[in-house]
């Protein structure tokens, strides 16, 4: 072989060696690029009342700041300037099995790569079977797995109110260990102590936290994501299922495994239908020093309803602060709450509920209730 024809070989390699580093470099930087899907899911928390963007704002920021490159996704969008993506998936005044009811649909519309899980408050709020809501959460988790395996879910205790103490400890307690049952069988399942993280001083009203504390739930968010980091890398999320998945397997208090699949709506409340084509109305309390949340039973009499109204008087110094699942009119005194698209047609006897939450004193309030 020539000297000149040795030369052009390795010239040749030279360039096939540059060229393939470029292609590798590009298509890790393509890689990199493609932001990874994070659904922030839970209830008005996560929703951000008080502070419209709640902890996703500081969340956000704590992002640009590390050079993450994410995409918050879900249904719902709400926040300030600062926060350059609102996308989220929080509902006020939503408990654990409302969540479940839609989690599957959620999760194959945005195929999230991680979840951040605050879930729990409305529960204890409502009243609503709080020996199993620890259970319910576990099915709810169990449901995002089985539609998608490789999700990472990042499960908070939920953070102190100013009432309830002794059942939010109680709920948080089952919390770790339904979690690291489910990491110690190979799924990405992570817990976030919130509940440590916050104190009542951090609350604007006894329930939200206050801009302080919805900044220390996102440094909380944070530390646990970049300490996993598969959580925040690979790019993208999970691929949509082609099939549908097999049952949600949920613990049962007695540790054995229940096999039934879970319903895709929240099976309706059956009482006593009032008598007449009316409707009624009845309000459980939960209130604490200087503020109270309500929920409000509307139960549709024998020809059922197509919309209702419920008004109530409330009293003095009373103030409503937040309403779900209701359209409300006033803050004080005279109060309103007219049915919102989805929950105005009532079954004959069966019910549906809204809530809200006020300052002051919620005792005494007595509901009346008109159906259309």
């Amino acid at each position: 072989m020539t000297l000149t024809i040795r030369r052009c070989m390795a010239v040749l390699a030279a360039a096939v060696l540059v060229a393939a580093t470029l292609v590798v470099g590009n298509s890790v930087h393509a890689q990199s690029t493609t932001p990874v899907r994070v659904m922030p899911l839970g209830d008005s928390i996560t929703d951000g009342f008080n502070v419209p963007g709640g902890y996703r704002i500081g969340l956000w920021q704590n992002f640009l700041s590390g050079g993450q490159n994410v995409d918050f996704v879900g249904s719902q969008s709400n926040g300030p300037a600062s926060l350059g993506d609102r996308d989220h998936q929080g509902h006020s005044g939503w408990r654990i099995d409302q969540l479940d009811a839609n989690i599957n649909n959620w999760i194959r519309t945005y195929t999230p790569r991680t979840v951040l899980l605050h879930i729990g408050t409305n529960d204890i709020t409502q009243n609503r079977d709080l020996p199993n809501a620890p259970n319910r959460l576990a099915g709810l988790i169990d449901k995002i797995l089985a539609i998608a395996p490789n999700t990472y879910i990042f499960v908070a205790t939920i953070i102190p109110a100013g009432f309830s103490d002794a059942q939010i400890r109680s709920y948080n307690a089952a919390i770790p260990q339904i979690v690291q049952s489910r990491a110690n069988a190979g799924r990405n399942v992570f817990l976030v102590d919130m509940y440590a993280a916050l104190t009542t001083a951090d609350l604007a009203d006894g329930v939200h936290p206050n801009a302080t504390g919805y900044g220390k739930m996102a440094t909380a968010w944070y530390n646990a994501l970049v300490r996993t980091p598969g959580s925040l890398l690979g790019g993208g999320g999970n691929p949509a299922p082609t099939s549908t998945p097999g049952p949600t397997v949920t613990p049962s208090p007695t540790g054995t495994p229940n096999t039934s699949p879970s319903p895709t709506t929240p099976p309706p409340v059956t009482t006593p239908p009032p008598g007449g084509g009316g409707c009624t109305a009845a309000v459980t309390l939960n209130q604490w020093n200087g503020g109270f949340v309500a929920t409000v039973r509307v139960t549709a009499g024998s020809a059922g309803t197509n919309s209702w109204t419920v008004g109530m008087t409330l009293p003095g110094g009373a103030t409503v602060t937040n309403a779900w699942n209701a359209d409300r009119s006033g803050n004080s005194g005279a109060v309103q709450f007219r049915n919102v698209s989805y929950n105005g047609r009532i079954a004959a006897g069966q019910s549906t509920e809204f809530g809200f939450q006020g300052t002051g004193s919620g005792s005494g309030i007595a509901p009346s209730c008109t159906a259309g």
